[in-house]
């Protein structure tokens, strides 16, 4: 019985040894790690890793982080950063890892919704791709070749020196890295013309977990298929994608019309499902829900803003919008004709006529702590329906975004097999809900906040997909859930999978099975393989 008598003081002393063998383990493991770099490599390594000890280590770690929220609650911080420069970088990177044990994970531009490019709860190095940033564009052949650590912004100015008529259909936000918004699929402002980022890619270079360096021919169908809306990091570290560039004007238009309650944002928004995927595909209107002070009586109210951009001049635009919904009231002195280049510009709140080299910045335009979550609707929501939403936002004190992406056209053309991207028909729109909040992430404050939002998905339940109840795994959530360290079987995480993929969840099981079955390149939501205790499943490979 004495043993169960320990006092506090004995307790914090065996605490405080246990966190100095943790350390020293952690110290051994890294000095053998940059050992076997310095080895392996053909090249200097000195000027690429960042160890704790390094004086640029913790700037380098955070820069890139929009999220701060992961971070601050993950127990860990990487063993070392690698900033490669060159694949072979890589290829020892994957070597030395595989050799003691320590896991990989990869950021190209840290934007990732639950950290998972940049925390782990094991001891892990980070693979940064900052500057493997090259880009070659062809006008003649309209391709290009970008790698994966250079972000959005510097692939649209790059395109944008060559041409004012060829583009890339991608996201709106100029420090998202490319490696992982394409992988995950890619939305865009012209996506009911061109589709997803995905459905432009013809080749890509990709390590293995053997530290080959394979492109299309040589990776096969069946991982090019993989890669291209699976998450790439399940299944190797992505290092350039091939792309089609794509035709477009010399001038679009673009608009921002916002409206409060009592200007009839309710009613707008209703008839807006009504045409969001069926009106002309050059269009595409995407209303954002905020949260402004009242004139009247200073009180908080909902404001939704309809963002736009039509792929030709205004005087073509005017009668479609008069056709398809001449309720909001479109006029041309709200409109404005822009090249597809100052496009990107005033949908990342930069101002038109600047200079474009704003978009070359890596630095995000925004940290906070945040929680984010996706839908998809396939049918209209009521006015009550939408009443019943703006109600559970009043009640939050943070900063709130609701964001709907129309669907039809090109994007509801493709089938949900051609990638592993599955929302496809049937789709009016997805929601997309952030709910971000500053100063101390304090564990207090966090819970509120994501309860809070937890909440408002929950009320969403009965308006949203079902069987499954559908998200994009480019607002990576967490909530639905969650791998097992070690291996974790396909019962678990066909969980989370079947929201994110649907049924292609199933043949990215067994392509990551193919290309690596001791699970090298995983995450807490990474594609698991199938495993020996996975028998009902195993006569599919």
């Amino acid at each position: 019985m004495g043993s169960l008598n320990r006092s506090p003081i004995s307790l914090l002393s065996i605490l405080v040894l246990l966190l100095v063998i943790i350390q020293s383990d952690s110290t051994l493991v890294q000095e053998d790690y940059v050992g076997c770099l310095h080895c392996q490599s053909l090249l200097s390594t000195s000027n690429i890793i960042y160890t704790p000890k390094n004086p640029s280590y913790l700037s380098i770690l955070q820069s890139s982080e929009q999220n701060l929220r992961p971070a601050s609650i993950s127990p860990l911080k990487p063993i070392l950063i690698l900033t490669p420069r060159h694949g072979s970088q890589i290829q020892a990177a994957v070597y030395c890892a595989k050799k003691y044990g320590i896991q990989i994970r990869v950021r190209s531009g840290g934007h990732d919704y639950e950290g998972l490019s940049y925390i782990s709860s094991i001891p892990f190095v980070i693979v940064d791709l900052r500057n493997l940033s090259k880009i070659s564009v062809d006008t003649k052949k309209h391709t290009a070749w970008v790698q994966a650590g250079a972000t959005l912004g510097e692939l649209y100015h790059k395109i944008a020196e060559k041409s004012r008529t060829l583009a890339f259909v991608a996201g709106t936000c100029p420090t998202v890295g490319v490696g992982g918004h394409i992988s995950g699929g890619g939305y865009g402002m012209m996506s009911r013309k061109f589709g997803m980022a995905v459905d432009q890619v013809v080749d890509a270079k990709i390590i293995d977990v053997n530290g080959q360096i394979l492109d299309r021919e040589s990776m096969g169908e069946d991982l090019f298929w993989a890669i291209r809306g699976g998450g790439g990091a399940s299944f190797g570290i992505i290092i350039a994608w091939k792309i089609n560039l794509l035709s477009v004007p010399e001038n679009v238009t673009v608009f921002n019309l916002t409206k409060t309650l009592d200007q009839n944002a309710t009613q707008l928004l209703h008839k807006w499902q009504y045409i969001a995927d069926n009106i002309n595909r050059n269009l595409l209107i995407r209303p954002t829900v905020t949260m402004t002070n009242s004139s009247e009586n200073g009180k908080r109210t909902i404001q939704v803003t309809f963002n736009s951009l039509f792929l030709g001049g205004v005087d073509e635009l005017l009668p479609v919008m008069q056709r398809s919904f001449p309720e909001l009231g479109l006029e041309k002195e709200d409109c404005t004709e822009v090249s597809w280049i100052e496009s990107i510009l005033y949908f990342s709140d930069y101002h038109i006529g600047g200079s474009v080299d704003v978009l070359l910045s890596r630095t995000p335009l925004g940290r906070a702590y945040f929680k984010g979550k996706s839908d998809f609707v396939k049918q209209p929501i009521s006015e009550n329906g939408l009443k019943g939403i703006w109600e559970i936002l009043l009640e939050e004190m943070g900063v709130v975004e609701v964001q709907l992406s129309p669907y039809g056209g090109r994007l509801s053309e493709i089938s949900e097999s051609a990638t592993p991207f599955p929302h496809r028909s049937g789709n009016i729109y997805m929601i997309h809900y952030v709910v971000a909040w500053g100063g101390e992430d304090a564990n207090a404050e966090s819970r509120k906040h994501i309860n809070w939002i937890r909440r408002l998905s929950s009320y969403l339940a009965s308006y949203v997909s079902e069987s499954p109840r559908a998200a994009y795994i480019n607002y990576r959530d967490l909530d639905l859930g969650v791998n097992s360290e070690g291996n974790p079987s396909y019962n678990q995480a066909s969980n989370w999978g079947a929201k994110y993929f649907k049924n292609n969840f199933e043949r990215l099981v067994r392509v990551k099975t193919k290309v690596d079955p001791s699970n090298f390149f995983r995450n807490e939501q990474s594609i698991p393989p199938l495993s020996s205790s996975d028998l009902l499943f195993r006569w599919k490979l």
